[in-house]
C-alpha cells in the first residue's frame, strides 16, 4: 500500500478512530494525539493490512495505542464521580455527526446516544483499562468474542471474563434507566428544559432555576475537583452567579455528547460586550434536570462557538 492509498483510507476512518479513542480515554484532546499516534503505527505496520478487516485494523491499533497511554498516564479506575475525571471533555454533537456520516453500509459509525453521554463516559473510567476495552469493543462496536479477543491478543474465555466484569460493574454506576444502556432521544421535554434553563439564566430568575432541578441535582465542574449536590447547593451557586458583583448572563443552546448543553457569555460591570464564559451539560431526568457538567470556555471553538457576543 503507497502512502496517498493509506492517507485516503486513514482520511476516511479517521472520526469514527476518533470517537473511539475519546470513549477510552474520555478526553477530546488527548484522542486527538492517540489517532495521531495510531497513525503513525499503522502506516509502520501497513503490510499487515493486506488481504485483512482494514476498519477493525486500524481500531485494534487505537486501542492498543490508548492502552498504552493509560499506562503512560498511570491512571488508574475511579472510586467516585466525574469529579475524579479531572480529564474529562465534551464532544459537540456536530463532530459526532461526521462519524455517523463517514462511513455507509454495514460498518456504517452510528454514535448512538447511551454510548457517548458522559454518564456513560465517566462509568467507563470506573472500569480497569483492558476491561474498558473488552466492554467498547463488544457492546458498542459490535464485536464477536473471538474479535474481541484478538484484538486485545488475549484468549477468548479471558475476553468474555473481563467484558463480564465490566457489564457487572457499570451496572452499579449507571442511572438505573440505564441499566440496558439504552437513553432515549431527545425530545420536546428535553428541549423545553433546555430552554427555561437559559431563560433562568439570561433573566436571573433563581426561583426558575431551582423549579427545574431535581431535589438530589449534582454539579461538576471538571477539572476542578468540586461536587455540589442537592438544590441547597445550586441555590449558593445561583446567589453568586446571580449577585450584583457578576454582571448579565447570555446563553446559547448547543448539543454535545447527545446531551443538551448552554454557552454562557457574561458582560461584567462597566463591559460592552458578553465574553464566553462556561459551558453547561444537562442530564436529565424525567421532567428535571439530574445533573449538570460545566467546562470552561476552552472548548467553545471546537463547537463553532464565538467568544463574543453583542451586548
Amino acid at each position: 500500500m503507497d502512502e496517498t492509498s493509506f492517507s485516503e483510507l486513514a482520511q476516511r476512518h479517521q472520526r469514527e478512530l476518533h470517537v473511539h479513542c475519546y470513549r477510552m480515554l474520555a478526553s477530546y484532546e488527548e484522542a486527538e494525539d492517540a489517532v495521531q499516534e495510531a497513525m503513525v503505527r499503522a502506516w509502520q505496520r501497513r503490510e499487515q493490512i493486506e488481504g485483512g478487516n482494514v476498519r477493525a485494523w486500524l481500531y485494534r491499533v487505537c486501542t492498543n495505542v490508548c492502552l498504552d497511554h493509560i499506562r503512560r498516564m498511570k491512571r488508574r479506575p475511579i472510586t467516585g464521580t466525574a469529579a475524579e475525571v479531572a480529564w474529562l471533555q465534551p464532544y459537540p454533537d456536530v463532530l459526532l455527526d461526521q462519524a455517523t456520516a463517514a462511513e455507509a453500509g454495514p460498518d456504517s459509525a452510528v454514535v448512538d446516544r447511551e454510548t457517548i453521554e458522559l454518564t456513560f463516559l465517566v462509568a467507563l473510567q470506573a472500569l480497569p483499562p483492558r476491561q474498558r476495552a473488552a466492554l467498547i469493543a463488544r457492546d458498542v462496536l459490535g464485536w464477536t468474542a473471538v474479535e474481541t479477543a484478538e484484538a486485545l491478543d488475549t484468549s477468548v474465555a479471558a475476553a468474555n471474563s473481563a467484558v463480564q466484569r465490566a457489564r457487572a460493574t457499570l451496572q452499579t454506576r449507571l442511572p438505573e434507566r440505564r441499566g440496558d444502556w439504552t437513553a432515549p432521544e431527545a425530545g420536546a421535554d428535553e428541549l423545553d428544559l433546555l430552554a427555561r434553563f437559559i431563560r433562568a439564566n439570561d433573566e436571573g430568575d433563581a426561583d426558575l432555576a431551582l423549579s427545574i432541578a431535581a431535589e438530589d441535582i449534582r454539579i461538576t465542574m471538571p477539572p476542578n475537583p468540586m461536587v455540589f449536590d442537592g438544590r441547597t447547593a445550586l441555590e449558593g451557586l445561583l446567589a453568586r452567579a446571580f449577585g450584583p458583583e457578576h454582571g448579565d448572563w447570555r446563553l446559547l443552546p448547543t448539543r454535545t455528547n447527545r446531551m443538551p448543553a448552554a454557552a454562557s457569555y457574561l458582560r461584567q460591570h462597566g463591559d460592552t460586550i458578553f465574553r464566553a464564559f462556561k459551558l453547561d451539560v444537562l442530564r436529565v431526568d424525567g421532567d428535571h434536570i439530574a445533573e449538570i457538567t460545566t467546562f470552561g470556555f476552552a472548548h467553545f471553538e471546537r463547537f463553532g462557538l464565538p467568544l463574543e457576543l453583542p451586548a
